[in-house]
């Protein structure tokens, strides 16, 4: 089980820029806010809080700014209440989006993401457009130098994952929604330190955009991720890096 995962490479690019700029301790507190609402504040009985625990502590977040936001969101800390959104859209030439939020206003949130679309070529759509074109599953993220392919692939087949795929820097585990903890503790279990885990949504199928089409569709994702109320982008988008650095000039 093999393949490159673009989207997944952007993702893991994106994510460190984020962290220079606090983006993305931002968006985790969210995250672990909303969790510890709906879920209740004991990760261990709230796999969602659980996986935004985990990834919090990977991007080296104070713990005291972890229980913070857990308190917040169960009440016993005063605080903002985030409501939790997705919206579906069309980007540059046909490309399929859905973007997940957490605002305390709706309204000025979906004015806000509309305008962005507007001003890279996209259009938000009807709920329903492009969400059948994605579907759930679990997505579990190993540094190269943790564990080879071999030894990566022993674990996790045996432990329900569906696809392990070359990223360039990480290894990505597939699994469903119903195997993702099972994975996890799995490489708990052999010692393998996870970079990130989280449960969201792959494409069917991907567009393949190329030269300044490519670039334009780029520059709307991180309109979008740079959007402080944007917790997750997903997108049946794909591109040959190599090329668009040629195109670019890097």
């Amino acid at each position: 089980m093999s393949g490159h995962s673009k989207w997944a490479t952007i993702k893991h690019k994106k994510a460190a820029s984020d962290a220079k700029r606090g983006k993305i301790f931002t968006t985790l507190i969210k995250e672990i806010t909303v969790a510890a609402r709906i879920g209740g504040g004991d990760a261990e009985a709230n796999p969602r809080l659980r996986a935004a625990v985990a990834t919090a502590k990977a991007e080296n977040m104070p713990l005291e700014n972890i229980k913070r936001a857990i308190l917040r969101g169960t009440g016993e800390l005063p605080g903002v209440i985030y409501e939790e959104a997705s919206y579906e859209a069309y980007g540059p030439h046909g490309v399929a989006i859905i973007v997940e939020v957490a605002t305390d206003n709706r309204n000025r949130t979906v004015s806000e993401i509309r305008h962005l679309f507007s001003r890279h070529g996209g259009s938000l759509g009807e709920a329903g457009c492009v969400s059948w074109m994605f579907s759930k599953h679990g997505s579990i993220s190993v540094a190269k130098q943790t564990a080879t392919e071999e030894q990566l692939l022993d674990i996790v087949l045996d432990a329900g994952a569906e696809d392990l795929r070359d990223d360039g820097e990480q290894w990505e585990i597939i699994t469903s929604p119903d195997a993702f903890e099972a994975v996890l503790q799995a490489l708990k279990a052999a010692r393998i330190e996870v970079a990130s885990s989280e449960i969201g949504l792959l494409p069917q199928n991907y567009v393949k955009l190329e030269g300044q089409h490519a670039q334009q569709m780029l520059r709307l994702l991180d309109a979008l991720e740079e959007h402080e109320d944007v917790q997750h982008v997903y997108s049946n988008f794909d591109f040959d890096a190599k090329e668009l650095e040629q195109v670019s000039g890097g």
